[in-house]
């Protein structure tokens, strides 16, 4: 199972968010939102962490006012987390959250007013070497592309990201990256494979406002593995009414999908019949509950019968054939022991667990071993 995939990414310039790389050979990164009170530090923070722990590569904090960007301050000195900061209009904050050790700024060098504005903000960006993300939205495009294109289109969101981009090359600066999102799923995919063909910047994608969990992740994993199968794309964000963490659980299930990138386990599980000899569904949620703490990539096989559980077992690192009396455990491909129905998911996290370990002690002498 442990196939490259066959998508060939675009070739874009490479940022640098604090320490991640986005864009060029570099994994596409994963990132969220905070919706806590940015002013409340320490939920911020706390969220920032819960979000940093299931994965994520970057998050976005909102900065709307002095207030806030005072409290941006405050929880940058509490995280590692590369932190962009989310900034409509006013330059003056895009100025003070540079002083404070913003990672990248998501600011409209369009909507900031005067020219002085613009260059005082990209100046700072230049002196700290902080990217700036030109984020493109269909619900708040410009009033003269709203006059000129009657309603959102994919032409109109490139065409705005445009102005912001020329804006930029005035000022000769090349650090930033590029989002345009719509709800709209062809609207949006349309509008990245314009954008594609004509910048070398690296591009931010996302569904915005994909809806609540279940509806978001389905429209979200639509829109974005059009994309991803394309090779758009350099950082992703899954959008949803939901806990953010969910966000980075659901963009990392996209990338690992189309074998992209991988963390943590990967179920293939069957969908379960009557011929199953241990109930599938029950075992998969409990598995899945139980070992969401693992990093460690593995392809593990939960299947409930003999039809295709023995094939499916071969190909994963771990798998699991129902059978009668007992269910027969695979490791490696290969038959290794037969698990009882009354203590099955007990076995099955402890016999994954001494896998995880066993491959991290392999990765850590390979570590050791590259350092001596």
């Amino acid at each position: 199972m442990k196939q490259e995939s066959p998508i060939k990414r675009r070739k874009s310039r490479q940022i640098m968010v604090g320490d991640v790389p986005v864009g060029g050979d570099a994994p596409i990164a994963v990132q969220s939102m905070t919706n806590t009170n940015t002013c409340d530090v320490d939920a911020t923070v706390g969220q920032i962490r819960a979000i940093q722990d299931a994965g994520a590569d970057i998050v976005r904090v909102s900065v709307p006012s002095m207030e806030a960007a005072e409290a941006f301050g405050k929880i940058r000195q509490q995280v590692s987390l590369p932190l962009v900061a989310d900034i409509h209009f006013d330059y003056k904050i895009a100025l003070k959250v540079a002083e404070l050790g913003v990672d990248c700024l998501r600011i409209n060098p369009g909507n900031i007013g005067r020219d002085d504005r613009v260059s005082a903000v990209i100046s700072a960006a230049r002196d700290r070497n902080i990217p700036i993300r030109i984020g493109v939205n269909a619900g708040s495009l410009e009033k003269a592309l709203q006059r000129k294109y009657g309603e959102p289109t994919p032409e109109a969101l490139v065409e705005s990201a445009m102005r912001h981009i020329d804006i930029l090359d005035k000022h000769d600066f090349q650090n930033f990256k590029v989002s345009l999102k719509a709800s709209e799923v062809f609207m949006t995919v349309a509008a990245y494979r314009q954008i594609a063909a004509q910048i070398e910047q690296p591009l931010h994608l996302g569904i915005t406002e994909a809806g609540g969990f279940r509806s978001g992740t389905v429209k979200s994993s639509i829109g974005l593995g059009m994309l991803l199968m394309d090779g758009i794309g350099d950082t992703i964000r899954v959008s949803l009414a939901a806990d953010p963490v969910q966000e980075i659980k659901v963009g990392f299930d996209i990338l690992k999908s189309l074998r992209l990138r991988s963390r943590g386990i990967n179920f293939i599980a069957c969908p379960s019949c009557s011929r199953q000899n241990f109930d599938v569904i029950q075992t998969m949620n409990d598995l899945e509950s139980r070992l969401e703490d693992v990093n460690t990539s593995m392809d593990v096989a939960i299947i409930g019968c003999i039809v295709n559980g023995p094939g499916e077992a071969k190909e994963a690192d771990i798998g699991l054939t129902g059978g009668t009396p007992k269910n027969l455990f695979y490791m490696g491909g290969k038959p290794n022991q037969k698990l009882d129905n009354a203590t099955l998911v007990e076995d099955l996290e402890r016999l994954i667990r001494e896998e995880v370990s066993r491959r991290q002690e392999q990765e850590d002498a390979v570590i050791a071993r590259s350092t001596d």
